[in-house]
Order: C-alpha cells, then sequence, then structure tokens
C-alpha cells in the first residue's frame, strides 16, 4: 500500500477519559490496573503510569467552565488481559459494573464494564 505524506503520525499517544473527581479518579484507575495509590493528583489531569507507547490520562476538565460532563456509553479503549474470565471475576468481586457479559468470537474473547462515572471500557484478550 502507497502512503500518502501526512503531517500526522499514524500513532496514537494518548487516550483521555473524562471524570468528575480527578483524585478519587486517579485511585480508582489506579486499584484497577494494580499500581500504587497516586501521591500527587493535581486537576486538570492526572497520568497513569502505564505500560506501552500510549498514554492513559484522566482529566477533570478544572480550566475549562464551558464543559459539561457526559460519560461515554460505548467503550473507549480496552484493556489488554491473557485470561478474560480471572478479569471478570476480579471486577465482579470489586463491585464493578459489568455493562455488557463476556462474549467469544473463536479466540477472542471480550467484556464491557463501566468505570465510577459511567464511561464505559472493554476488557479484551486481544
Amino acid at each position: 500500500m502507497n502512503r500518502i505524506l501526512s503531517p500526522v503520525s499514524c500513532k496514537v499517544n494518548n487516550v483521555f477519559i473524562h471524570v468528575k473527581d480527578l483524585k478519587r479518579a486517579a485511585e480508582w484507575y489506579s486499584r484497577l490496573l494494580g499500581l500504587p495509590a497516586p501521591e500527587h493528583v493535581e486537576s486538570p489531569v492526572y497520568n497513569l503510569p502505564v505500560r506501552g507507547d500510549t498514554g492513559l490520562t484522566l482529566d477533570d476538565h478544572a480550566f475549562d467552565p464551558d464543559f459539561t460532563f457526559s460519560p461515554s456509553k460505548n467503550p473507549l479503549f480496552n484493556f489488554l488481559v491473557t485470561d478474560v474470565d480471572e478479569a471478570y471475576r476480579f471486577m465482579k468481586e470489586n463491585g464493578i459494573t459489568i455493562v455488557r457479559e463476556i462474549e467469544r468470537i473463536g479466540d477472542v474473547a471480550f467484556f464491557n464494564f463501566a468505570d465510577e462515572y459511567g464511561n464505559v471500557l472493554m476488557i479484551c484478550n486481544c
């Protein structure tokens, strides 16, 4: 395939999750991902220390008076897991809302859950 010249890189750099309470969200996501409790959280954003090339930023829009919070009802992205069933049990044991039960399509398995603000995210094995 021939590539065209573009000033836009063919790479996702960062994903933003919009939240209401930045400190609370940073603690919630840190627990979800098995990260240490955040030591310093300051509005308007908190960058979760995730592995890989793509960053994950929580944003409370503290400096945007015109922003109206509206949770995403469709998955924003997926977290990669090796065992979907284990991840599902972890979510249920921790009181995390499952919004779509595990689906299996061939070797692919996934389910959707909501963070404490109603943002829908996905767990997937690929």
